[in-house]
């Protein structure tokens, strides 16, 4: 009866143990967790299709990239207008934390 209750409380400590170590497992390199990456994409996505259904920056072509919550617009636009609208559409949606501009005025 003894070895039973021993074999049963061993493997219930194993089993804890296990399940600590696949919790820890569950992040990526940089220390983010699975829904963590998943809030970023659907941010960018978000992001990427106000951006696409703005009548204002239609055909204008903008990378969205976002990171732990920041989001990162990329390219050129013809306007200063652009960038600012473009910001401003980036940093209304959810979840947002901040907004790296990176659009650049193209010269004419």
């Amino acid at each position: 009866m003894m070895k039973s209750m021993r074999k049963r409380w061993i493997g219930g400590l194993l089993l804890v143990l296990l399940m600590g170590v696949a919790a820890f497992a569950c992040t990526t390199p940089a220390g983010r967790t699975a829904g963590e990456v998943v809030d970023d994409g659907t941010i960018t996505t978000k992001v990427k299709a106000l951006l696409y259904e703005d009548d204002f920056l239609r055909g204008v072509a903008i990378s969205v990239q976002t990171f732990d919550g920041k989001v990162t617009l990329i390219g050129a636009v013809d306007t200063y207008e652009h960038k600012r609208r473009a910001e401003s559409i980036a940093r209304s949606v959810h979840g947002v934390r901040g907004v790296n501009n990176n659009l650049e005025i193209k010269s004419r």
